[in-house]
């Protein structure tokens, strides 16, 4: 009784009234959609941003370690090319009568400088949104901007 088993009809009608199994019920194509369209549907989206404004919000993009990587090999970089317009600049002002103590001192100054606005600079195309904060770039600049003027003012003794 267990073995005995009808062949499958070509038809696909179950002869005899026999139970068929499992069945999926009859499905029609827009049975899940709404009947019209909601006004919002053609509206923007508006994303609120998250961070300091909306806590509630998802956090802003936060930076990968490949971008921190890639901006600290940059700031090297800068760092080596600033080394050298430093003694470039030390060699100009000794070669217009400048102490070289005072040459010196104004070549290491441009060099803090230079290092500190650039520092900013890439911080800031890093992730402006987190680090193009007042907190951050407003000490950077300054500092910066102070040494270079620094700088100007010892390479003039």
């Amino acid at each position: 009784m267990q073995n005995q088993q009808t062949p499958p009809s070509s038809t696909g009608a179950n002869p005899g009234g026999a139970d068929p199994g499992f069945k999926l019920p009859a499905q029609t194509p827009d049975e899940g959609m709404p009947k019209t369209t909601p006004d919002t549907a053609r509206q923007p989206v508006e994303i609120a941003p998250g961070g300091a404004t909306n806590p509630s919000a998802a956090p802003l993009r936060d930076t990968s370690a490949r971008d921190l990587a890639i901006s600290g090999a940059v700031f090297l970089v800068l760092l080596v090319i600033y080394f050298f317009v430093r003694n470039a600049y030390v060699h100009h002002l000794v070669v217009r009568r400048v102490s070289p103590s005072s040459a010196g001192s104004a070549g290491w100054l441009m060099f803090v400088g230079l290092s500190f606005l650039s520092l900013a600079a890439v911080l800031a195309i890093v992730n402006a949104a987190k680090y193009l904060t007042l907190a951050i770039t407003g000490p950077l600049v300054a500092v910066g901007v102070v040494t270079l003027v620094a700088a100007l003012f010892v390479g003039r003794r």
